[in-house]
Order: structure tokens, then C-alpha cells, then sequence
């Protein structure tokens, strides 16, 4: 997280609290309600992923090959919708934003582009949505955070039961948390029982974010020899440090020198 410089706009967003983006650095940021930073984007290189952490969201590369759709729930600046936009060509993105005012921000601050065939991005309430969409996302993202953390009904047993429902019969969810929230045990707890113990985490700070990694069904190949060659063909493409996020992943989940493990697995 970062403290912020001066105020570049204010608005008033479609809940109760305030939508600001300041500019240090060269560093443009989106804040709802106070001095926490949501989304980056560096002024010079709008469309890479300036956070930590939502370099390590796009791990879920490593493990599905081929993906084609993408539904996320919260836009923020925007940082993963334009990159995905920008770097997969293949996937479609649909992102469902609650608050107009961050929807407009977005596109005039924060160069997220207008809804083409690649990216939609809805005016909508991400819970509803969910509950009326079952098996028809392949990467479920949530990254729904707020002045006072994670809302309550983001982070709920019942919520994360529907993320499984609507992902595919392979799909995965992948989930910001922040590790020094002091339920981040139980949410942790809650998606494992709805995902049956198939969860991974990639911890990016310290305490800082947690890319959180949940499947609904095992992924085929989870040796780090294979994990590592992935990284490298995606290196080549990406500017995101797969290699270093694949040993990160070892030292964090039960791991062996050949492969990754899962609560599943026991």
C-alpha cells in the first residue's frame, strides 16, 4: 500500500463514500474513501500492472492454458481489465462495477477503453449478477475491496459457494485478500470448504495482499518443472515475474522439490 501526493479529482461514488485519484511519482491511484490505494497505474506504461499483486492475480495463466473468458466483479481503475485487453487477445472480459462514478474515472483517468467485443465492462451489483449466472465463467476474479476492507457479503460462506457455482466445470476463482486482516483465516477456511481443500495462495507482501487460488477441479500438472517452463513461455509475452511467483507458490503451499500440493491432496 502506498500514501498518496495530491488530489487530482473527487467524486461522490454510488455508495456513501468518496471516489479520489491522486498522482505521485508519476504513479496515478483510485481511492474510495480514504488514503488506501486501490488501483495504480503508471502515467508512462497505462496498460502494465503497476501493484504487485495484480501481477500475481495473472498467475492463474499457469495453471489453465487456452482460456477464453473472464468475469470479474469490482473494476477499480481498471488495471487487469486493460491488461487482459491488452495482452490476451484471446480472452473475453466482463466486469460488473457497482459505483458509476468509478465506471467513469476509469475510462477518463485511468484509459480503460470503451466495451468492444473483448471487454464489457456492467453497471451492476456483483452479487446479483452472480446469482443469476451459474457455470459460465473459466476465471471467476474478485477484488472487492473497500474503505473499511472487504464487504461482509464478499466474503460470507454462502458467497463463496456461489463463486463455485458460477465458475465452470474446470474454472477458477481467484481472490485479493489482505494478510493482515484478522479474519483472513476464516475466509481463507471458507473457500477451501467450498472448494473441497483445492486452494493455493501467493502471499505478495508482508503483510500486503494475498492472491488467493481456488479450483473446481484439480489442475492437471502442478510439478514445478512444468510450473517453471510455463513461466518461461509467459515471459516472453508478459512483463510479469511468473518464475519468481512459481517458487513463491512453493514456499507457501505444501511442496516438495518436484511438485505443489493442495488440502485435496491429503
Amino acid at each position: 500500500m502506498f500514501r498518496v501526493a495530491k488530489h487530482l479529482m473527487r467524486g461522490l461514488g454510488a455508495l456513501d463514500e468518496s471516489v479520489d485519484v491522486s498522482e505521485t511519482d508519476g504513479v496515478r491511484a483510485l481511492h474510495l474513501g480514504s488514503v488506501t490505494i486501490q488501483s495504480a497505474m503508471r502515467i508512462r506504461e497505462p496498460f502494465s500492472l503497476e501493484l504487485t499483486y495484480t501481477r500475481a492475480i495473472m498467475c492463474f495463466l499457469l495453471f489453465k492454458p487456452m482460456i477464453k473468458n473472464v468475469l470479474a466483479i469490482g473494476l477499480g481503475g481498471g488495471s487487469l481489465a486493460k491488461y487482459m485487453h491488452a495482452y490476451c487477445r484471446d480472452i473475453q472480459s466482463i466486469v460488473i462495477e457497482l459505483n458509476p462514478k468509478i465506471i467513469q474515472i476509469a475510462h477518463n483517468q485511468f484509459y480503460v477503453p470503451e466495451n468492444d467485443e473483448r471487454l464489457e465492462v456492467i453497471e451492476g451489483d456483483g452479487l446479483v449478477y452472480l446469482a443469476e449466472h451459474a457455470d459460465v465463467a473459466e476465471v471467476l476474479l474478485i477484488d472487492a475491496f473497500d474503505s473499511n476492507g472487504i464487504p461482509p457479503n464478499f466474503c460470507s460462506q454462502d458467497f463463496f459457494d456461489q463463486c463455485a457455482i458460477t465458475l465452470m466445470d474446470d474454472g477458477i476463482l481467484v481472490i485479493n485478500l489482505w494478510g493482515s486482516d484478522k479474519k483472513y483465516d476464516v475466509y481463507l477456511q471458507r473457500i477451501e470448504q467450498s472448494f473441497d481443500g483445492r486452494v493455493l495462495i501467493l502471499p505478495t507482501g508482508k503483510p500486503g495482499n494475498i492472491a488467493v487460488f481456488a479450483f473446481k477441479r484439480e489442475p492437471a500438472d502442478l510439478r514445478l518443472a512444468s510450473l517453471r517452463e510455463r513461466a518461461k513461455l509467459l515471459e516472453k509475452t508478459h512483463k510479469v515475474e511468473f518464475l519468481q511467483f512459481v517458487e513463491k507458490l512453493a514456499e507457501h503451499n505444501a511442496s516438495t522439490n518436484n511438485r505443489i500440493f493442495m488440502k485435496s491432496d491429503s
